[in-house]
């Protein structure tokens, strides 16, 4: 079995990350399209970096493959990073690779997933992360799922020649909880 279903939801589920996909990474994080961010885009993903990247991913840290349900297709990858289980709180990072699964609410159905496991299983209490001003469609995703702006770091990122806000968004456990109940 490739994928393991970890959190399941209705249309997707996450499982652990698989290194094998490692070509499918690579062709996702050299997509301009996909990977769009300024740190990420201007790096040259190789397959060997990839492979030794996702092994280190699977064996450390809430890394999971994004998954359609009805046929185990992958189609991104959703974390939480820096975890700090003294404070209860995390960043969540997601991308799905592929345009025609975009647009579609998987991503609001794997933020829902993650969310919950964060919040009735690791205890956690707070989850930000950072999009782009220059993606609408993440913006609306996240607040779609809960998530509220707390700050935004004007001209923050050089991206296609001109500059675009970095905008700072969080949820707390008790505003998921309320909302999904």
């Amino acid at each position: 079995m490739r994928y393991f279903k970890k959190l399941m939801g209705e249309r997707v589920y996450l499982s652990p990350i698989n290194p094998d996909d490692a070509e499918r990474y690579v062709k996702w994080l050299n997509d301009k399209a996909v990977s769009g961010n300024p740190t990420i885009y201007p790096q040259m993903i190789s397959l060997l970096s990839q492979r030794k990247k996702l092994e280190q991913m699977s064996t450390e840290g809430q890394n999971f493959a994004m998954v359609l349900a009805e046929n185990d297709t992958l189609i991104g990858g959703i974390s939480l990073t820096d975890i700090d289980a003294c404070n209860r709180s995390a960043a969540l990072g997601l991308f799905i690779g592929e345009t025609e699964h975009r647009g579609k609410g998987y991503g609001a159905e794997a933020i829902r997933l993650i969310l919950d496991y964060s919040f009735r299983t690791l205890n956690l209490h707070n989850i930000m992360l950072e999009v782009h001003g220059d993606n609408p469609q993440g913006v609306a995703c996240y607040h779609k799922v809960g998530f509220k702006e707390f700050g935004r770091r004007h001209e923050a990122w050089f991206k296609d020649g001109r500059y675009v806000d970095l905008i700072y968004m969080e949820i707390l456990d008790r505003e998921f909880i309320e909302k999904e109940t």
